[in-house]
């Protein structure tokens, strides 16, 4: 069976060393000494001054939008995973969707103005699949109109934007480490703000709001990892270097061997150091994607659609039309990339995808594109169009 991801695990040795210095210390959580070391190495890692270890990336976002004060309308985008709009909803404020570019799979910042109002406090837009978004152009805009920027920051581990860390950008970017990303802690997150005073406070609303042993100077909630977390993510910085490599050199294959498949991969603009976090491909029409999804799981290969459906569906929001969203999210497909997957396995994947799309065309007459989103672009233009992980990495 090939899944569509798995964790990377260290050596058993490597984790089991950190966890007999738990035992000896017997300190958990609540700051404990594994958790102050992990966010000192990532800060050094990733070049920055300021982050916060959370629980997991949707605390995360509940914690940006309840530490910047904000309410009434958040704009964001129908195409991410859930806990982008719930956790909007989850704090009391309205999700406004604007439609997504359909290249970058990206929110449109040409279509962000049209969608404030008096009500609009903020800009909530998630770097798909680790892509940056048209950063300049939305905090232009939020200038503008004086709103906050938070950037749901889940899948960008590693991923360097103007020469400097994605997490960067914004008011507050947030992430995820779970299991299923590039870097994990097996279940975490983190905050990041270049607002010393933001910071203070996101760190005193993530124990409780406690200020000292019996004051409170926040409303807070209960966001803290613990040292067994801490521990794991430590091992795991050791081998993020090579993972980031691996995850370029596997993606590279995909793209040379699907070279000729009727597909559309994402644009990747030319100055990101992009970290390789997924491999999506866009078919034609929901057909076909359904039938190369089935075509590999008859052979146990699991790709996944990610992200189905457009937010903008969900039960708990009021439905808007999003075309864009709604074309892309019920045709897109996450092929299977990971650490050890093997490229015999790879060559596999795309030997099927290639025998099936062979099928279909010589079943029936050819299936037009119905829609303004341009067919397969050519190998050397995705090339130019994916920069290289970034030499340090």
């Amino acid at each position: 069976m090939i899944p569509v991801t798995k964790p990377f695990l260290p050596a058993e040795k490597e984790f089991k060393s950190y966890i007999k210095s738990i035992w000896q210390r017997q300190w958990l959580t609540n700051n404990g000494p594994l958790v102050n070391t992990l966010e000192l190495k990532l800060k050094e890692y990733l070049g920055i001054n300021h982050l916060l270890f959370v629980s997991n990336g949707t605390v995360a976002l509940q914690l940006a939008i309840k530490a910047l004060n904000l309410s009434g309308e958040i704009i964001t985008t129908p195409f991410s995973f859930v806990a982008t709009t719930s956790s909007i909803v989850w704090q009391g404020c309205k999700p406004v969707f604007v439609d997504i570019d359909p290249e970058s799979f990206n929110i449109d910042p040409y279509k962000i103005e049209d969608a404030i109002t008096p009500k609009t406090t903020a800009i909530l837009a998630t770097h798909v699949y680790g892509n940056p978004c048209a950063i300049d152009t939305i905090q232009q805009i939020a200038d503008k109109y004086n709103l906050k920027v938070i950037y749901d920051a889940a899948h960008c581990f590693g991923t360097r934007y103007k020469n400097r860390s994605i997490f960067e950008y914004g008011d507050i970017s947030t992430t995820s480490f779970h299991s299923t990303k590039l870097f994990h802690t097996i279940e975490g997150g983190a905050v990041f703000t270049k607002d010393p005073d933001l910071l203070k406070k996101m760190a005193l609303m993530r124990n409780f709001g406690y200020s000292g042993v019996d004051t409170f100077s926040e409303q807070g909630i209960n966001a803290k990892n613990c040292e067994f977390h801490a521990a794991m993510g430590l091992c795991n910085l050791n081998h993020v270097n090579d993972i980031l490599k691996m995850r370029k050199y596997l993606s590279e294959q995909y793209l040379n061997r699907l070279v000729n498949m009727d597909v559309k991969f994402q644009k990747i603009e030319n100055n990101e150091d992009y970290n390789y976090a997924y491999f999506p491909i866009l078919f034609k029409n929901e057909s076909l994607m359904h039938q190369a999804k089935a075509n590999l799981e008859l052979a146990q290969i699991y790709s996944r659609r990610y992200f189905y459906p457009s937010l903008a569906k969900l039960p708990y929001v009021e439905n808007v039309e999003m075309p864009v969203c709604e074309l892309v999210a019920s045709r897109i497909l996450c092929l299977p990339l990971y650490h050890t997957l093997t490229v015999s396995d790879l060559d596999m994947i795309c030997r099927l995808l290639l025998r099936g799309q062979n099928f279909e065309k010589n079943k029936a007459p050819e299936i037009r594109c119905t829609n303004k989103l341009e067919p397969l672009q050519s190998i050397s233009r995705i090339r130019s169009k994916i920069v290289k992980v970034n030499g340090s990495h």
